[in-house]
């Protein structure tokens, strides 16, 4: 096998498994461990991976969030897809939380019609809800600028005070080890705390969040129904840990 294809193979290891030992790529690979040892040190030095005793690890993404502006351009396509199948799990009457973020808010247009109540903590969400004549609660408190999501301890004591039917979470990273990760401590605790005011959470997200760590752990894998597009094999693992929805 060529060097490149080596390392193509090693990346693509890490993308589902994110640790991978010396050991297994001399089995895999039938490649010396000198040779192996060479190509993960090469792909350290070009910051694609990192070595640890025995391996390497994934090498994890920069905190930085994307605004909600740049997310919204991004998988349009399969969010419309998500939203429309996490709209139909509600029925009339019920009492939902929608988080903050672009695929909870491409939701609310396939909600129109039906009589619920929305707990949200997104500013554009409140303004969209209102704008399709849905009854809506906008929670109190700081005002994160890049996402426009309401945090913060207010609307973490605000959120005590009520019980959700279900919630539609949005999130950056999913990872079979870490969980469901954000980057943001307060946005977390917001998200935290939301799962556990709910009957049933679902986490909304395209595939290309699976995979990713990010730096706050908001929940375990198991915790919460994952809504995505269809999973590739390399994916399907997933559905050994957790319920996975396709759309």
């Amino acid at each position: 096998m060529l060097t490149e294809e080596r390392h193509s193979f090693i990346l693509d290891q890490l993308d589902t498994k994110n640790t991978i030992t010396v050991q297994e790529l001399v089995e895999r690979l039938n490649h010396s461990e000198s040779t192996i040892r060479r190509d993960l040190t090469t792909l350290e030095d070009q910051n694609k991976l990192v070595r640890i005793h025995g391996g390497a690890k994934k090498k994890r993404k920069p905190v930085d969030e994307p605004t909600m502006d740049e997310k919204t351009v991004k998988y349009m396509q399969e969010k419309e897809k998500i939203s429309q199948l996490a709209a139909s799990l509600i029925d009339e009457y019920e009492v939902v939380y929608l988080d903050a973020g672009t695929t909870t808010y491409t939701m609310i247009p396939y909600l129109e019609g039906k009589d619920i109540t929305v707990v949200t903590n997104g500013v554009p969400h409140a303004s969209l809800l209102i704008d399709y004549n849905i009854e809506s609660i906008l929670v109190g408190g700081k005002i994160k600028q890049r996402t426009k999501a309401i945090i913060g301890s207010i609307a973490e004591r605000q959120l005590e005070e009520f019980n959700f039917t279900k919630a539609f979470m949005g999130i950056n990273g999913i990872d079979l080890e870490q969980g469901y990760t954000t980057p943001d401590v307060e946005e977390a605790a917001i998200k935290r705390k939301a799962i556990k005011q709910s009957n049933q959470s679902y986490i909304l997200a395209d595939i290309s969040k699976i995979g990713d760590v990010s730096f706050v752990k908001v929940a375990d894998i198991d915790e919460c129904t994952l809504i995505t597009t269809k999973l590739p094999e390399e994916k399907k693992e997933l559905n050994e840990y957790t319920r996975v929805m396709e759309a």
